[in-house]
Formats: structure tokens, sequence, C-alpha cells
């Protein structure tokens, strides 16, 4: 047995161990015509030499045999208990003082890593999705259930208060080439990106918003990118509603979900908006839609009210109140049709 094997490990054994023998021992007292409760008794002082007289007269061969093996078996057992006991109790408060600086110190070897504020559920499918791509990251995590499950997973994680700029110093943020906000709290957020943007001018922020209205805050905070989950979800939903045929070409398939990829590291998205009765897109033709946008976007596809899909559709065409849109350009597009999107 390795005594210096996992201290859990060894104390588990020296346990059962010792169970097994004051089990043995009393059995053994109880063949020779004892009771129980003086057998019992007798175990525990023999174990755990305290010294007290018998309860019975050692007169017998049997009983003098039984008593020597218990000293011996018992006293080994309880010396190998004992330091095992010792070593769980120390090793663990050396890992609970020397785990946090181990981490540090692997944090502060990063250098054009990832910061991700926040391991919600957003940040959780983050986290594995960075960590598929080969990307370093660190997380700042408030709560300590969810830092703990971030630490299980593999993850380097400090369990501190993302909107204090002495954790986003202690996670390089400095060094630090991405920061990914995405508590689910506005101000929060907003504030985060803040502190980052005049911590590290040339990081790249993408910030997470609940309500439509926190994207021009976070924009105006220093996030290059805004995230608004409700709002994408909403959209999703509404496409797959209104043209089932075309959701799986639109952001369904493997082969759009890689050009979309491909869009996003180019910093361009696709959306699809749909056209509102009395929005501002129904009625025009794309021409216009476009000459009026001054370039920030374009109409690569039309997905009309009936099912039919126009691929690359030519200037002329006139879009109908419930057609989708497709357009690909810089920033939050749905943004400059809150009319039609609302």
């Amino acid at each position: 047995m390795d005594p210096f094997g996992s201290p859990l490990r060894n104390l588990t054994i020296a346990i059962l161990y010792m169970l097994v023998v004051m089990v043995l021992a009393t059995v053994s007292y109880l063949a020779v015509g004892w009771s129980l409760g003086d057998a019992l008794y007798m175990v525990i002082l023999t174990i755990y030499t305290v010294g007290y007289q018998e309860v019975r007269p050692i007169d017998t061969a049997m009983l003098r045999g039984i008593t020597i093996t218990t000293i011996v078996l018992g006293c080994t057992g309880m010396i190998y208990l004992t330091g095992s006991l010792v070593q769980f109790i120390t090793i663990t408060q050396l890992q609970q003082v020397l785990s946090p600086k181990r981490m540090q110190s692997q944090i502060d070897k990063l250098k054009d890593h990832v910061v991700i504020c926040g391991f919600g559920r957003m940040g959780q499918m983050l986290s594995r999705a960075l960590k598929a791509g080969g990307a370093r990251f660190v997380i700042l995590e408030q709560d300590s259930q969810r830092a703990a499950l971030a630490r299980d997973q593999g993850f380097l994680c400090l369990e501190h208060d993302a909107t204090d700029e002495s954790a986003l110093k202690a996670v390089g943020v400095e060094r630090a080439r991405a920061l990914a906000s995405v508590l689910p709290n506005d101000a929060a957020n907003v504030f985060i990106t803040l502190s980052a943007r005049n911590m590290n001018r040339a990081i790249e922020i993408i910030a997470r918003g609940e309500a439509p209205s926190t994207e021009s805050k976070l924009l105006h905070a220093g996030a290059n990118k805004v995230v608004l989950p409700t709002h994408i979800g909403a959209e999703r939903i509404a496409e797959m509603i209104l043209f089932p045929e075309v959701t799986g070409l639109v952001g369904g398939s493997a082969l759009t979900r890689d050009f979309e990829t491909t869009l996003d590291n180019l910093g361009l998205r696709m959306e699809t908006i749909v056209a509102a009765e009395n929005g501002r897109l129904a009625g025009r033709t794309i021409a216009m839609i476009e000459r009026e946008a001054a370039g920030s976007f374009l109409i690569v596809q039309l997905n009309r009210r009936q099912g039919d899909t126009v691929s690359q559709p030519s200037g002329e065409t006139r879009i109908e109140a419930g057609d989708g849109v497709v357009m690909i350009g810089r920033g939050a597009i749905a943004s400059l049709f809150d009319s039609d999107v609302n």
C-alpha cells in the first residue's frame, strides 16, 4: 500500500480496517461466552489502549490469544488511522490555500486570451464552444456554486465580482484579446464594458443585453458587438413559423452555419427581417432600401410570404408585407427596422 497515495483513499482504508478488526475481535469474545456488551467494551478499551482493568478475567489461552491479537492489530490500525486522518486534514487545508494561488499563476501566464464574465447558461455554452475551438480563456463568476462547477469542468475560474476592476485586472484583461460579458444584468454588463474598455483600448468586447434599449448604452460604453438573446430567439421562432420551407436554408444547415461563422470573423452578420404592414420595408424596392442604408447592409435573399424564395433579388424587386428579407451587414441590423420586428 502506498502511504503517500490519495489521502481520502488512505483514510477510507484505515476506517474499513478498524471496523473489520473490531467486528472480528467482538465476535471472538462472543464465541468464548462473553456478552455483547462486555465483548464490545473490552475491544474498545484494548484498541484505544485506555488501560482500564478487564471486564472479565483473561485466564485462558484462548482469551489471551484473542486479546494479544486485538492489541497488535488494533493499535497498528489506530496508528494508521490517526496518520491518515492527519494527512487528509493537512492536504485538504493545503489545497484550499494553494489551489487559488496555482490558478492565479496559470492566469498570470495567459496572453491574448478571452475573459468570460458570468458562468450562467450562456457562459457555460460559450465556455464549451471556446474549449472545443482550442481558445484560451478565463471565467469570472461571483456565485460560489457556479464557480465550483466551472473548475470541476477543468476551466480557469476566479470566484469574484466581474464589476470589480480588481477582478478584471486579476484575470489579465489588459493582456486579453477579447471579453464576453454575458451576465443577465444589463447594468452590470454596461459597467463591465466601460471598465474593460478603459483598461484595454484594443480589446474586443462582446456584451449581452436583455432589453433592446440597452444596446445603444453598451455600444456607447465601448462594446464592439451586442447580443440580444431574447431578440435573436424571437426572430428565429418567427422565421420558423412564417417561413418553414426556408428555415433550413437560412441559419439551419451546416453549410449556412459555416457561412455565418465566416461572416462573424469578418465583423458581419446575417439577419432575417419580416416586413411589417406599415414598416420601413413593405412597398419599397430593394434598390431604394439599400440606397438609404448607404452600404451598411445588403439584401441577399427574399422569402416571399407565399413560400417562394428569391435569391439575389434585383434592385427593382419590390418587398411586400409579410416577406422575409435576408440581409448581411455590420452591427445589429434588426435595430434599424424596429417598426418591422416589434
